[in-house]
């Protein structure tokens, strides 16, 4: 086994600590930890890791940057290609939405690094349903286009998340997302419980060690390490294998998703199709992330869509401003449902998240009508819709 490359003094001292019996474990490591990227390493000494996540990723002084600095200093021979497709306030469904278009699009990748199972807890609260299908659509989509890769599954740490560990719980996404990666046998990087058993132990504590959400330095550090580790304790393989995935544990996952382009859509008057920017959305701030797409906006009530397409579900990508809306949504002529795109951290915001607008649909071809609703969230401002892209699960 390689020695083990330390980032800072933190990390020398958990993992030189003996893990005492009565512990919770924090790494499963699969059959096969990572031994198709190791093995990749040594036989080819080129490999491309790619990082997947919410705005915990995107930090480009996060756990990103520290795993790709351990392996370059201990894979110094390798030339090394990194992707961080981490995307602020994004859930697994939206990582459905673009894993393709942000990372297998990027060419072959040996080894993805995902987390969501913050965003999933406290941006989208999603149920568990939504949180498996949303990370399996992910593991499914990557092994589809990458047959001899690998995947590390990091459940990341907020407030909540870690009360439920210190109470003997567990939250749904964490929950969610264990189980998806126990069923496709890839390693799991627990960050809250490795946190939850060092502040029962009394070596760290959260204010000064990890300190929120998105985490300080030695906080990034402390997960870094468990990452790390994973990768430092496979035994390589002699060559890449290929991965069998098995059955999906949710039929209903978004595995098969496509985004589809705006001007597939028909719509009637009242819709704007323009770049992202103040003067298409007045209310709100604007991330810079998204001033690079155009958007398909529509600022009253009663202005309709409508949309032919195959597949089991169809969804949105939406910036949800003060003003946002609902939309009511009929498939195939049947009664409307409502999907209110308002959300509580709107209120002076153009938020991006995704919304599923039809799904437990048939395999089939199906007619959607959406229109922006004449009844609104009490808290928002307007009737508003702005729509970045649509998607169909296949």
């Amino acid at each position: 086994m390689r020695p083990f490359f330390f980032i800072p003094i933190l990390a020398i001292q958990f993992f030189a600590l003996e893990v005492r019996s009565e512990e919770v474990p924090v790494i499963e490591m699969g059959s096969r930890g990572v031994s198709n990227f190791i093995a990749k390493m040594e036989k080819e000494r080129k490999a491309h890791v790619a990082f997947l996540g919410g705005s915990i990723t995107q930090k480009s002084t996060g756990h990103s940057e520290i795993v790709a600095k351990w392996l370059k200093e201990n894979w110094a021979d390798v030339d090394f290609t990194f992707t961080n497709a981490g995307l602020s306030s994004t859930c697994s469904l939206s990582g459905a939405f673009r894993v393709d278009r942000d990372v297998l699009s990027q060419g072959e990748i040996d080894l993805l690094i995902v987390e969501f199972a913050v965003n999933d807890d406290q941006d989208a609260a999603h149920d568990h349903d939504t949180a498996v299908r949303g990370l399996e659509g992910i593991i499914r989509q990557y092994f589809a286009a990458n047959p001899r890769g690998d995947v590390i599954s990091v459940q990341f740490v907020n407030p909540e998340i870690l009360a439920k560990k210190q109470g003997g719980g567990e939250a749904i996404s964490v929950v969610a997302h264990k189980s998806v990666a126990r069923h496709y046998d890839i390693p799991i990087v627990d960050v809250g419980q490795a946190l939850a058993n060092e502040i029962a132990a009394g070596r760290m504590t959260w204010e000064e060690d990890y300190k929120d959400t998105h985490p300080n330095e030695t906080g990034y550090a402390f997960a870094s390490g468990l990452i790390t580790k994973v990768i430092d304790d496979t035994i390589s393989g002699e060559t890449p294998q290929t991965v069998t995935v098995p059955e999906p544990l949710d039929p209903g996952s978004y595995a098969g998703i496509e985004l589809v382009e705006l001007e597939a859509m028909n719509w009637l008057g009242g819709w704007k199709h323009e770049l992202v920017s103040e003067a298409l959305l007045p209310m709100g701030q604007i991330r810079a992330d998204y001033e690079k797409y155009s958007a398909l906006r529509s600022d009253e009530a009663g202005n309709y869509l409508y949309y032919t397409f195959a597949g089991n579900m169809l969804g949105a990508f939406v910036l949800a401003g003060p003003d946002a809306g609902i939309l009511e949504v009929s498939i195939d002529g049947g009664e409307w449902e409502a999907v209110d795109l308002y959300h509580r951290y709107s209120k002076g915001l153009n938020y991006p998240r995704s919304v599923v607008l039809a799904e437990g649909l048939s395999n089939a071809y199906h007619t959607a009508a959406i229109r922006v609703a004449e009844t609104k969230n009490e808290l928002s401002k307007g009737h508003t819709a702005t729509i970045l892209h649509f998607a169909v699960n296949r």
